[in-house]
């Protein structure tokens, strides 16, 4: 029998068949998350430095230059997964628990382990978890605008397929399972749409900067190794330096300090109810410009109310009305409008009666009716559709079409002795309440240049009225007025032209962000720049959109929208620290190899000075940041022009000091190698917090992990210098103040440069 269900046995025998009732992501496998990274070009040239040093008798400096290869990729590895641990965290959070027959007992189990043949229990309210076959059914409506984009509870009976996604408006059933995962209607639906992973804007901007300046490093290399050939050097150790410089040149913690700062963004949003899905969509938040907002469940409640009555008859009074339609709200399997009504008739104390006979509503007589007995007589009451209870009263239906007009629904109400002699008394008043924070977040979103359009299936009154409530009081168009896409409001709206206004607005520039709560929207999602689904969304499109809100209303979109902003800073100001430290030592290694005729740095030396680099960088993981106030936008010249700025003094600041050592001075070459690792850490260091703001340095200060960060990498330096650890050389405790003091003075001609530049930048 179809009923009896399976056993645990077969459960699991038809796990291994079909898998779990998911719809699996395309992400990476272990090979490309694990094993690419220990060979990628930074690891081999790593391994390359140190079988260069080994074969020069540098077996020490091989030794350290092997482990701070396994360092690199231990910190990225780690940084990975904390970001992979966070988000399988969050997405516990999206698990559906369903009540299934197993082994002739009703249990509860996690939708992802239904298997075809599973019989299901489900009830109002219920998201139906994957495709099936109607078992039995007591007044079953499923709404499946999820799927189709119907917005009324379609009716089922006995036999009817049902489809993930979709839920129980009205009524239970059971079911059993016919296909999972990515057999189900939905799931050949997502696998069809491209999931490839595109990087966000902010990442391919890194990115960009990353290959500039790694053509940077490899031109110099290029050139000191043609001055090296023509002076007969040792060419082992010519390739040895080049790697090293290539390594010191290059952002090698460019991944793991990404990943840390998204995956801590991440962290801070999971604590304000916003998941995550897809980390790089944060970067693309900040950039966001347009949302695409639904209407129902998103900016209203989501949910029908009452929100007035009127009596018709001088024997009943507007509450009156309110009672007489909670008295035939009478249902087992109450839907949404009787919930409504049961609320509104508490608030008002209404009395009830003792109900002798009730008649569900369904689709052929479009009317609830109740038999009921109060103050010793007997009475029938109905409500239902205003053209059937009310068909002879012109009144009420006058009043019904202007309610109509200004976008409610309405519920007429009739009384009488026996079914025959009903007759309307009153109308109820039903609208989908705006959320308390709509309007506010509407102009916090407008204010921060973010521009809202509202996108919804409701016909174009019940749009205008609720978009006039928002403050959204441009054109209203509906679909058959779409050609100009001119319009504060877009109305009776259907999924396909949902994903062509995202369509529209992205090659007008726009970066959007669009919400969804329904299967019918992943396209438009999935075309969007960030997909949103909201917190009333079905699991089916929470499990593809970028970020989930598991809090209603937009009210959240607000604050990641603001931690998104946060997070561009933090990069942003990472991409302006990088270029400038890269390009000054690349630059200022150059030009001395050519002065001097040899590397200012030993091999092991430029490899620890990029290992001390990328320590504070990753801290800037939690600097402490303002939030723009309008959407982030990368302007490449100004910050090309503060990086040369920062970049060019501190060439000039090393250049300086390494000429005062060694020719004014006449300092051993061995003593000037080990200063000038110290100067290029320490100075390097404090750049930081000169670059991340634009107010004086003193005035705001980086966060305490940047400066323990900072302050313990220089105290280390410090320590190697005056020890001679891995150094040439060991150098004096007055050497080492000397560099530093040096190092402090040109970070105030940096703050002084960066003041310089913002009266001529604006």
């Amino acid at each position: 029998m179809k009923n009896e269900g399976l056993s645990s046995k077969d459960v699991a025998t038809l796990l291994k068949k079909y898998g779990a009732n998911v719809v699996r992501d395309k992400s990476a496998g272990f090979g490309k998350k694990y094993l690419l990274p220990l060979v990628s070009p930074i690891s081999l040239m790593l391994i390359a430095a140190a079988v260069l040093s080994y074969f020069n008798n540098d077996k020490l400096d091989a030794l350290f230059i092997i482990l701070l290869y396994f360092l690199n990729y231990f910190i990225g590895q780690w940084q990975t997964h904390k970001a992979d641990k966070s988000i399988a965290k969050l997405q516990e959070s999206l698990k559906v628990m369903i009540k299934v027959k197993r082994d002739g007992e009703w249990k509860e189990v996690i939708s992802d382990d239904l298997v075809p043949g599973d019989v299901v229990a489900l009830g109002l309210g219920s998201i139906i978890p994957a495709d099936g076959e109607i078992l039995s059914s007591d007044n079953l409506a499923l709404n499946e605008a999820a799927l189709t984009g119907e917005s009324l509870p379609q009716e089922k009976a006995v036999g009817d397929k049902i489809w993930s996604g979709t839920f129980v408006a009205t009524g239970d059933l059971t079911a059993q399972i016919t296909a999972t995962g990515g057999e189900t209607r939905f799931g050949k639906t997502i696998m069809g749409i491209d999931t490839n992973g595109e990087k966000s804007i902010l990442e391919k901007d890194i990115m960009r900067i990353s290959k500039f300046l790694s053509v940077l490093a490899i031109i110099a290399v290029a050139i000191l190794t043609v001055a090296a050939f023509l002076r007969h050097e040792s060419l082992a150790l010519m390739l040895t330096l080049d790697l090293s410089l290539l390594i010191a040149g290059i952002p090698i913690a460019l991944p793991a300090v990404m990943a840390v700062i998204l995956s801590i963004g991440a962290s801070v949003l999971a604590h304000k109810k916003v998941i995550v899905r897809r980390l790089s969509a944060l970067e693309d938040l900040s950039n966001v410009n347009l949302l695409l907002s639904d209407k129902t469940g998103t900016l209203t409640t989501g949910e029908i109310a009452v929100t007035g009555s009127k009596s018709y008859s001088d024997k009943f009074s507007d509450d009156d009305i309110i009672a007489l339609a909670n008295m035939v709200a009478h249902s087992k399997t109450p839907d949404a409008i009787d919930s409504a009504i049961h609320l509104k008739a508490h608030d008002i104390k209404a009395i009830d009666a003792e109900v002798e006979k009730f008649v569900p509503y369904n689709g052929d007589n479009k009317r609830a009716t109740v038999t009921v007995k109060y103050n010793g007589e007997e009475y029938v009451i109905s409500s239902g559709a205003a053209q059937i209870v009310a068909k002879d009263n012109a009144e009420i239906l006058k009043s019904v079409a202007e309610a109509s007009g200004a976008g409610f629904r309405t519920l007429a109400v009739g009384v009488g002795k026996n079914e025959d002699d009903v007759r309307a008394v009153g109308l109820l008043y039903l609208a989908d309440p705006l959320r308390k924070n709509s309007a506010e977040t509407i102009r916090f979103m407008q204010k921060s240049g973010i521009a809202v359009k509202m996108v919804t299936g409701d016909n174009h009154l019940i749009a205008a009225k609720i978009a006039g409530e928002l403050g959204l009081n441009g054109v209203v168009l509906t679909r058959d007025d779409m050609n100009s896409f001119s319009a504060d409001v877009f109305s009776e709206i259907l999924p396909s032209d949902k994903q062509k206004i995202v369509e529209h607005f992205q090659k007008a520039k726009y970066v959007v962000a669009s919400t969804g709560d329904g299967v019918n929207d992943l396209p438009a999602l999935k075309t969007a720049n960030v997909g949103i689904a909201v917190s009333n969304a079905v699991p089916a499109l929470k499990s593809a959109a970028d970020i989930v809100l598991l809090k209603d209303g937009l009210g959240v979109i607000r604050d990641a929208i603001i931690e998104a902003r946060k997070i561009f800073e933090r990069l942003y100001n990472y991409s302006v620290y990088r270029i400038s430290e890269s390009s000054r030592v690349i630059v200022t290694i150059l030009i001395l190899g050519l002065a001097i005729g040899s590397y200012p740095l030993d091999p092991l030396q430029l490899i620890l000075l990029a290992v001390f680099n990328d320590i504070p960088i990753m801290s800037l993981a939690t600097d402490r940041v303002k939030a723009s106030g309008n959407p982030a936008k990368i302007n490449n010249s100004r910050r090309l022009k503060y990086a040369l700025t920062y970049g060019f003094l501190g060439i000039a600041s090393s250049l300086a000091l390494f000429f005062i050592m060694y020719s004014w001075w006449g300092l051993p070459m061995n003593v000037v190698k080990t200063m000038f690792f110290l100067k290029l850490t320490v100075s390097g260091h404090l750049l930081i917090y000169v670059a991340h703001t634009d107010k004086r340095w003193w005035k705001f200060l980086p966060s305490r992990g940047v400066i323990f960060a900072t302050l313990g990498t220089q105290f280390v330096a410090s320590i190697l210098a005056f020890t001679g650890f891995l150094m040439p050389t060991p150098i004096s405790l007055g050497l080492i103040g000397i560099v530093w003091l040096w190092s402090i003075i040109w970070m105030q001609i940096s703050e002084f440069g960066k003041w310089i530049l913002q009266k001529i930048v604006k």
